[in-house]
């Protein structure tokens, strides 16, 4: 049983992984589209405001659950628990601004998405910084945890097409 248990950790750790190179790939998807106007302007304001809707709910998902139930089984990452949850709280300020920036783009008669791109470029540093940290000391722990009550995983790894809520 204890074998299963460290398999099923270890695919959890794997699809952390995996959705945040989904959500890497998107954003550099943006900031190609915005560098390169290969979309409308609307079209990439729309597509901006998904991606920004895909990270934050990524992050509370991993605020309200991941987090508690990797607390549950490793108390001494309390701390490492506290940054990421700042590190979200700095995100979500970026993406705040970037729903702002992409807001007014949508219908303006040729908006300037300079501002965007620049937010974009901003984040992508933050977030790549982000993600290696995360998947190197919370992935460990999943890893290396007891992966029972893992019902959260489904509404923080799951890319269907977007992250969804939790239940």
């Amino acid at each position: 049983m204890a074998s299963h248990n460290n398999d099923r950790a270890a695919a959890l750790s794997l699809r952390l992984s995996r959705v945040h190179q989904e959500l890497r790939r998107r954003l550099t998807g943006l900031r190609t589209g915005l560098g390169h106007r290969q979309l409308s302007d609307d079209t990439l304001a729309t597509h901006c405001l998904a991606f920004c809707d895909a990270l934050t709910t990524h992050h509370e998902g991993e605020n309200d659950w991941m987090f508690t139930q990797v607390l549950r089984d490793r108390l001494d990452l309390a701390e490492t628990v506290t940054k990421l949850v700042q590190d979200h709280g700095l995100i979500a300020s970026i993406l705040t601004q970037v729903r702002g920036l992409a807001d007014r783009a949508l219908g303006a008669s040729g908006p300037d998405l300079e501002a965007i791109g620049r937010e974009l470029d901003g984040l992508a540093a933050i977030v790549e910084s982000h993600f290696r940290y995360e998947a190197r000391v919370i992935g460990e722990a999943l890893d290396d945890g007891d992966a029972d009550g893992t019902d959260w995983a489904d509404t923080v790894l799951r890319f269907g097409g977007e992250v969804r809520p939790a239940p």
